[in-house]
């Protein structure tokens, strides 16, 4: 039986069919084999995500006709419009939460009057975070109403229209990730960026945290991070290094990342709110930034570095400073950027190991690992 759910970045439909999860899991490994068939190496090792309820965000289009509203979505081949009633993809807490919500919003005028959007975003500690989207601006009264509704269904719920943001009680979820049996928590801000699939985002962690213990176990040294985000990879990595440095870009990344180095109690990572093309300048004494006056980069003693960039993948730049260390991870939402970036890098370095981790079942979206040594 084939339901639907939203594909990555969009608000479109795709099939969900669980009975085919292991077809199609080794339909999408087959084309990475392929498309990489040119590059040495070894066997890529797969990582299955749930076949069902496992993703943790979801956004869903507010459709109104006469006094009646709907979540819907669109068919991505006929763009025809359907009323969204279940989410199979998502959470068991969106789908707990979303018909009795949409029914709360329904019978009040305040809450559905020019509602555009719904976005969810939960955790497997089954925390829910709700935004309700506006084409007006909003007031005490739909204040009084919205604390009702966040009372109820026991959620933090957010109000947004233009130039506008209602945070009721907090803008930010917090979620628990288990990698070899300890857990980690994670501060999650409403519309920032978190891994969708917490299953798969939790096997990731693993995979480069056991790459990681291997590597120090032979090498003791620091660790560079490129991109870091809220700190997801860099909460589980800092025990196995001696220091850790990490840039990212984003300042409501940063602020996540500093409070979750709390949450975990992390005290030896330092992080610089810098691109890679400024930190690549910065490492090659190009320029000075007033970001890192207080970091001492020749203090550092790096052996590996660990990078996580957007789907435009390395720019030149950071290719050759990644060319630098004695050891690479690579974690590639974009196999095709990936490609490119290892075609640079196998010039110093051979790859050790592969991954592949189903982020996103049902699409042709493949999520990489790939650990690399210099020769």
């Amino acid at each position: 039986m084939s339901r639907f759910y939203l594909m990555p970045g969009t608000m479109s439909l795709a099939a969900v069919q669980p009975e085919r999860y292991e077809e199609q899991l080794a339909q999408k490994a087959s084309m990475v084999r392929n498309d990489f068939s040119h590059f040495p190496m070894p066997e890529l090792e797969l990582f299955r995500s749930k076949p069902e309820h496992y993703r943790m965000r979801a956004e869903f289009h507010v459709w109104h006709e006469g006094d009646h509203c709907y979540y819907c979505m669109f068919n991505p081949d006929t763009k025809q419009r359907f009323e969204v009633t279940e989410f199979p993809s998502g959470s068991k807490t969106i789908n707990r939460l979303m018909m009795p919500l949409m029914e709360a919003i329904i019978a009040s005028d305040h809450m559905k009057r020019r509602l555009f959007q719904v976005e969810f975003l939960t955790t497997q500690t089954e925390e829910a975070l709700v935004s309700l989207i506006y084409h007006r601006q909003l007031n005490e009264e739909w204040q009084q109403e919205a604390y009702a509704l966040q009372e109820k269904f026991g959620i933090k719920l957010i109000g947004r229209a233009r130039k506008q943001k209602l945070v009721l009680d907090q803008d930010f979820v917090t979620e628990a990730l288990t990698v070899n049996s300890e857990t980690f928590r994670y501060t999650q801000v409403e519309n920032s960026f978190t891994q969708p699939n917490a299953g798969i985002n939790e096997q990731m962690l693993t995979w480069a945290s056991t790459i990681s213990r291997e590597i120090t176990a032979q090498q003791p040294g620091d660790l560079l991070e490129l991109y870091c985000g809220n700190g997801n990879f860099t909460c589980v990595l800092a025990k196995h290094f001696d220091k850790v440095l990490a840039t990212e870009i984003a300042k409501t990344s940063v602020n996540s990342a500093r409070k979750n180095f709390g949450l975990n109690q992390i005290e030896n990572v330092q992080i610089a709110r810098l691109s890679s093309e400024e930190f690549t300048q910065a490492m090659n004494k190009e320029r000075e930034f007033r970001r890192l006056s207080e970091i001492d980069l020749d203090s550092y003693q790096f052996s590996t570095i660990l990078v996580d960039p957007p789907r435009a993948g390395l720019d030149e730049g950071t290719e050759k400073l990644v060319q630098r260390f004695d050891n690479i991870l690579y974690i590639s939402c974009n196999p095709e950027t990936l490609k490119q970036n290892l075609s640079t890098i196998c010039q110093s370095h051979t790859i050790e190991k592969t991954a592949l981790f189903d982020q996103f079942p049902y699409t042709h979206h493949a999520e990489m690992g790939v650990h690399l040594k210099r020769k």
